[in-house]
């Protein structure tokens, strides 16, 4: 399997495909594809696991696109501007802890399956849900991020505060618990909610700059409403 990413507003990955081969996504992250690809659609993993997935944000039914011929593209899109990033979860053994709605795409030999916090109010609280997914295997995976990815490799001990929302992914070796702001003046004026996300390392760490969903609903605040 081979890959290009392309585009720079709202990229997408071009997947080439041998016979036999296969890539999987949620529902409806296709963006195009050639001749000699072969779809078929169901609850992967059992019903257990994708109706977890459905509370973690994705799609309870996912999408295996197979070649049926050598040198078969298919690509799957973002579906905000952002990046994709692509992750060998053959080189992070212990797997990795992805937020709702960052999954794109994957190699049938990576498995995706609900993660609760260790903590109930990081779960309440913290932007990403309680269920979180974790995706282990010896594969490729593909992520997507709304706006930039900064990506930080946390020494053991370090910390990094997060606002909410703003986790893309993190390696399983990182600790995730949700930290109350201090001061009624930041909870009320500082505009940034109640919490921050806590990460303490070590491990890898993605963060995206731009949270779609406030995004979204700062536009919707600024529509006017026609009494």
């Amino acid at each position: 399997m081979n890959y290009e990413i392309i585009g720079k507003t709202v990229p997408t990955v071009e997947v080439t495909l041998n016979s036999g081969e296969s890539m999987y996504t949620q529902r409806g992250g296709m963006a195009w594809q050639t001749e000699g690809i072969k779809m078929t659609t169901n609850a992967r993993g059992g019903v257990m696991k994708s109706l977890g997935r459905m509370f973690a944000g994705e799609s309870m039914f996912m999408s295996t696109y197979t070649a049926e011929r050598d040198n078969s593209k298919v690509a799957f899109a973002t579906t905000v501007p952002g990046e994709v990033i692509p992750l060998n979860l053959a080189e992070i053994p212990q797997g990795f802890i992805i937020q709702k709605g960052a999954f794109l795409a994957a190699q049938p030999n990576v498995e995706l399956s609900v993660k609760l916090t260790k903590r109930f109010s990081a779960g309440l609280f913290g932007g990403e849900g309680f269920i979180l997914q974790h995706a282990a295997g010896n594969g490729m995976l593909f992520l997507e991020v709304d706006g930039d990815a900064i990506v930080r490799e946390l020494q053991p001990g370090e910390v990094l505060k997060v606002d909410t929302g703003n986790v893309v992914g993190f390696e399983s070796s990182v600790s995730y618990e949700i930290e109350t702001v201090k001061g009624l003046g930041n909870i009320f004026l500082g505009g940034e909610g109640l919490f921050l996300t806590k990460l303490v390392g070590p491990g890898k760490v993605i963060i995206q700059t731009q949270n779609f969903g406030d995004f979204a609903g700062r536009i919707v605040g600024m529509v006017p409403h026609n009494k």
